[in-house]
């Protein structure tokens, strides 16, 4: 079905577009200006929060910051291997990812340390990525509430990983 669907998405389009009597080249060369406009104004957010990101995790301050919270996390249940994961979430995916890498070779994918790694990595979203790129390259100064209301969100996801995976386990 992949094969062919692409092909025929393309083709009701420029159906569609000679049905409508629009210049289907001068449309898709003006939507590519404006992607490339777009694409100029989130390249300097995307650079600097790659860079914090890299900086945070090399400085050692996930492993500082977690073990900070490790007393609590232990006494709720929550394995400390996967506190760093859940700082770094918010902030950046594919840092995770690779977090989510790690703990699934060092421990197996079968693990329960693993099962909640890939739980927390999947229900919750990087809330300060996409304020930084998104409200950056749009314009928009006053993030409070967002940043509040995102970061609650991903809260919540996380205790709901927690709870998931040890019910289901």
């Amino acid at each position: 079905m992949a094969a062919w669907l692409i092909p025929v998405i393309i083709a009701v389009v420029i159906t569609a577009g000679l049905y409508r009597k629009v210049n289907i080249y001068t449309a898709l060369t003006d939507g590519a200006k404006e992607g490339l406009h777009t694409w100029i104004a989130i390249v300097p957010h995307l650079v600097i929060m790659m860079a914090a990101v890299a900086v945070f995790r090399a400085s050692g301050a996930a492993d500082w910051i977690a073990g900070l919270f490790k007393p609590l996390t232990s006494l709720i249940g929550i394995p400390p291997e996967v506190v760093p994961l859940a700082i770094i979430r918010p902030i950046s995916g594919s840092a995770t990812l690779a977090m989510l890498d790690q703990i699934m070779r060092e421990f197996g994918a079968d693990s329960y340390i693993a099962k909640l790694a890939a739980v927390m990595q999947g229900s919750t979203d990087t809330t300060l990525y996409v304020l930084a790129i998104y409200f950056g390259a749009a314009g928009i100064k006053k993030t409070g509430d967002a940043l509040k209301i995102g970061l609650l969100a991903d809260a919540a996801a996380f205790a709901s990983a927690v709870l998931t995976v040890a019910w289901l386990l």
